[in-house]
């Protein structure tokens, strides 16, 4: 199915909310449809926490486009969550107005949604796109409802079913990009100036958090690679967000002074993951950034299935116990079976993947 009157589109809305590692499982297909469109005016409609993905703090949201806004024309940002709290009074009504003027005043001629979700399939169909992509077999099935056109998705990686929906609008196979991110200057120059402060040069990302418990590996475990790590001439950093300060901590003092905690703006996170040799993590956000910008990635995958969401287009090694139920419940424990993955086998495949003894994940 091609898009309608074919070149001729001039104006594309993505629509992609969240979370870290979705919104950049998302940008392969994002600029896929930039390459098949090269003249038009892309936007795309995130939630507030996420925007620094697609554009440097401090820089324009629209206009031309530029090394902190590397991939759309203009960044449309909502805040859901605190728009609901505020929904019944004047000021809580004011930004919602706002949000809602700019994407319509844009005039999109063809919403895509990412998400799947009932939520994202409303926000495509109220941007006033007459027509409104999306799969043929949502996340949530109600989203369906809200769209013109269905693609049939293809390939067992998210990404790879991103994909298949720009290819259902652009009508031909398209070859899976390696996505821009952002650079801002000041966080460039603040972790740098981190890093010489602590003495840091060859170094390790270790990324003991995840959205939920089950996906944690134990952040003691984390201290102990980066103390095996140091012996092969490699430091840690372990990075952290907001509350994940506690994981941090546990995983610095296991280190024994080889790991050093950082926290990070995402803008940060970016600066220090292109400086990285190694990630080492969970199924989260950071593991998704280090993949895109094809840092090398040992895995630690317990409930979700690594062909899903596992890392894509990056020298890897991915561990999960064959014992590993597949579940997107979100329990708080560390998964059993995932506890069966021992700090030495991390070793292992980290010393694996740093000799470049790893196939490359995805077909990217």
């Amino acid at each position: 199915m091609s898009a309608p009157d074919d070149g001729r589109i001039e104006r594309l809305l993505i629509v992609r909310l969240s979370a870290m590692g979705d919104v950049i499982h998302a940008l392969p297909a994002a600029l896929a449809l930039r390459e098949a469109y090269p003249e038009a005016m892309i936007g795309w409609i995130i939630e507030e926490r996420w925007a620094e993905l697609l554009c440097a703090p401090g820089a324009a949201k629209r206009g031309a486009r530029s090394a902190q806004r590397p991939l759309v024309d203009w960044v449309h940002t909502v805040n859901l969550k605190g728009w609901r709290k505020s929904l019944f009074s004047f000021h809580g009504l004011e930004p919602i107005a706002r949000v809602w003027n700019d994407v319509r005043s844009a005039g999109y001629q063809v919403a895509v949604d990412l998400q799947g979700a009932i939520r994202s399939a409303v926000l495509a169909q109220w941007s006033g796109a007459p027509v409104v992509y999306g799969t043929r077999e949502p996340r949530e099935s109600a989203a369906a409802l809200w769209y013109t056109r269905q693609a049939t998705t293809r390939g067992k990686h998210v990404i790879e079913q991103g994909l298949s929906v720009m290819e259902s609008l652009v009508g031909k196979k398209l070859a899976v990009p390696a996505a821009p991110f952002p650079r801002d200057a000041g966080a460039e120059e603040g972790i740098e100036q981190r890093l010489r402060e602590f003495g840091i040069e060859k170094f390790a990302i270790l990324n003991p958090g995840a959205g939920w418990g089950a996906k944690r590996w134990p952040a003691e475990r984390y201290g102990q690679v980066a103390r095996a790590l140091a012996k092969c001439g490699l430091q840690s950093v372990v990075n952290f967000g907001p509350g994940e300060g506690e994981l941090a901590r546990a995983a610095e003092t296991a280190s024994e002074s080889a790991g050093r905690a950082f926290q990070c703006s995402i803008s940060e996170l970016i600066a220090l993951t292109r400086r990285a040799r190694l990630f080492v993590g969970g199924d989260t956000g950071p593991l998704h950034l280090a993949a895109a910008l094809k840092v090398p990635v040992v895995a630690i995958f317990g409930p979700t299935d690594p062909a899903r969401n596992g890392p894509y287009g990056s020298r890897s090694v991915v561990l999960r116990n064959p014992a590993s139920m597949t579940t997107h419940a979100r329990n708080p424990r560390t998964d059993e079976a995932m506890l069966g993955i021992g700090v030495e086998e991390v070793v292992r495949a980290a010393q694996s993947v740093l000799d470049g003894n790893t196939v490359e994940a995805g077909r990217g």
